[in-house]
């Protein structure tokens, strides 16, 4: 890939129903996708790229370099949490650094499935362990935004062991574990991981038909709902905006290191990296709506899905490919 590709990107077909997406909104059109369409787009997708790497997980059996991959991309989940904490405190205060650090520690499973289609669209192969690995990162850096959050926040009259009790840790568990995405994912990789690629087969033309379009049509979506969110960026400041732009290319080097020692090849290193640099937006609000009330998700939310997500789709994913091929040669 070279760097005409760069602007290559912007013409596919997903990107341009994106661009489409955020127009809409912003001239204020009333083109809208029904919550229920949207979910069900959503669901499909989740479930398309789970079977997949679950079949393809099957054919290629649980080896050293797959327990390597995954054991790799739990340490960024944990890596980026920590560094982007102690990065913004002094600058947001303990509870709202720590809502970012699980929102850029944890993961976007769109930006993901955005970039499984890329790699498709460019015959480039990867593993199906990468959704394996994708599911692992989504509930670390919940758990540890929480943590540090307890640990590092201003209590006057009780210590910092009795602030760490305040956590719930059932509902913490279980919203970030159990999140409906995390929990489909999860399943249907199990299901195709067990049904392998034989008995897997009927429903193989089912999602490599519908997979392309149905894609395009929730990244309308995704552009109509991103746009939605600008109008917050005028509350969070300067230094948050530069973080949100920063933050997905240093989380996308250390991606990149991680590939580079353990050797993956061009599809798996690009998975990985897009991994470490995306931010998420729906199973980190949920969770953090109960387990951490204090953190402000008009900063949070808004730097994730209003900038961070459009510059991995729009510009990221294209340009760390560029630089896996440039870098690691592959």
């Amino acid at each position: 890939m070279n760097i005409a590709d760069l602007f290559a990107n912007l013409l596919s077909p997903p990107i341009l129903l994106f661009l489409l997406g955020l127009s809409a909104t912003l001239l204020r059109s009333d083109l809208e996708i029904p919550a229920p369409a949207a979910k069900t787009l959503s669901l499909f997708l989740l479930f398309a790229i789970g079977m997949k790497g679950g079949v393809s997980l099957a054919q290629s059996g649980l080896r050293y370099e797959v327990v390597a991959t995954m054991m790799a991309a739990m340490a960024a989940a944990v890596l980026v949490p920590l560094w982007s904490f102690f990065a913004l405190r002094r600058r947001f205060g303990s509870a709202d650094a720590a809502g970012l650090a699980a929102t850029y520690g944890s993961v976007s499973a769109v930006t993901f499935i955005t970039t499984c289609g890329f790699l498709t669209q460019r015959g480039v192969d990867f593993s199906g362990h990468m959704v394996a690995a994708m599911a692992l990162m989504e509930s670390p850096a919940i758990i540890i935004g929480v943590i540090l959050a307890r640990r590092f926040a201003t209590v006057s009259s009780v210590d910092s062991t009795s602030a760490s009790a305040k956590i719930n840790w059932s509902h913490l568990g279980r919203d970030a574990l159990l999140n409906g995405s995390v929990f489909l994912l999860l399943g249907s990789l199990l299901i195709g991981f067990v049904c392998g690629p034989v008995r897997a087969a009927p429903l193989k033309p089912f999602i490599d038909t519908l997979f392309p379009g149905l894609l395009a049509l929730f990244l309308l979506d995704m552009g109509i709902v991103a746009a939605r969110r600008l109008g917050d960026l005028r509350a969070v400041g300067v230094s948050a905006i530069a973080f949100a732009f920063l933050a997905p290319l240093i989380n996308a080097s250390l991606g990149l290191g991680l590939a580079a020692l353990l050797g993956l090849p061009h599809g798996d290193a690009l998975l990985l990296v897009i991994l470490c640099a995306s931010a998420s937006y729906i199973a980190v609000p949920a969770a953090l709506r109960i387990a951490l009330p204090e953190a402000n998700p008009a900063i949070y939310v808004t730097l994730s899905l209003a900038l961070t997500f459009p510059f991995n789709i729009l510009v990221g994913i294209p340009l760390y490919d560029i630089t896996v091929t440039a870098l690691l040669g592959r």
